[in-house]
């Protein structure tokens, strides 16, 4: 069950996970695995999230903020938006996901070493739970293709990307989804494909919100 009509007045980052606001255990992970500066991009309800978050130092963090405005940017757009506040690679998060993996400076070592434009991280779900849409084989994404998934696709992007401002240059100042991104990139291949192999969680729904539960009770030492 989708969370309508909870988020209608709660943005998905400050929706309640045991007890307390998403967003919480988001930074807390990204500060654990060494992120010192984290931008949100906000449009939904976005006033909700800086009064909670304030300017990160409760979790180590600098945090500060891109407004999408009237118009809601789409996710490329609004990642564009904040281009002047990110430095020369970066992370790419959602922000109702905990990517809870081994190792954030692995995902970032692999990017520099492949010298490309974008990194896209993807997850052998085999249709479970969400469609599958990347067909990735030999360590390289061959189709992405979130609109129209193919039969032969068994994987999904994880929702972790790493890029370069250049990856957006191409693309004009108005609302545009990640996903033209990733399209572009991986035509000219500049696309760099990562295979991680734990599940990922979001709380876009009341299962998603249980499973994410389970996991943090489980993973407490």
């Amino acid at each position: 069950m989708r969370l309508r009509p909870l988020t209608e007045t709660v943005p998905k980052a400050m929706v309640l996970v045991l007890g307390k606001p998403f967003v919480d255990y988001q930074l807390r992970l990204l500060a654990a695995h060494g992120a010192r500066k984290v931008v949100f991009c906000l449009q939904h309800l976005a006033k909700q999230i800086q009064d909670y978050v304030g300017d990160g130092s409760r979790y180590g963090l600098e945090v500060s903020y891109v407004l999408d405005g009237d118009q809601p940017m789409g996710t490329g757009g609004a990642v564009t938006k904040a281009l002047p506040l990110v430095g020369e690679i970066f992370f790419i998060l959602y922000g109702d996901s905990y990517l809870d993996i081994p190792s954030y400076r692995l995902v970032w070592e692999r990017f520099q070493a492949s010298g490309k434009d974008c990194l896209m991280t993807v997850y052998r779900n085999k249709n479970k739970g969400a469609a599958s849409n990347v067909l990735f084989r030999d360590s390289r994404i061959l189709m992405y293709n979130k609109k129209n998934p193919q039969p032969q696709m068994e994987h999904i992007d994880f929702g972790l990307t790493m890029a370069r401002p250049g990856a957006f240059a191409e693309f004009p100042d108005n609302p545009f989804d990640l996903a033209e991104v990733f399209q572009k990139t991986l035509a000219k291949d500049r696309l760099e494909g990562l295979e991680l192999f734990v599940p990922f969680f979001e709380v876009g729904s009341l299962e998603g919100i249980s499973d994410l539960e389970n996991h943090l009770i489980r993973r407490k030492p």
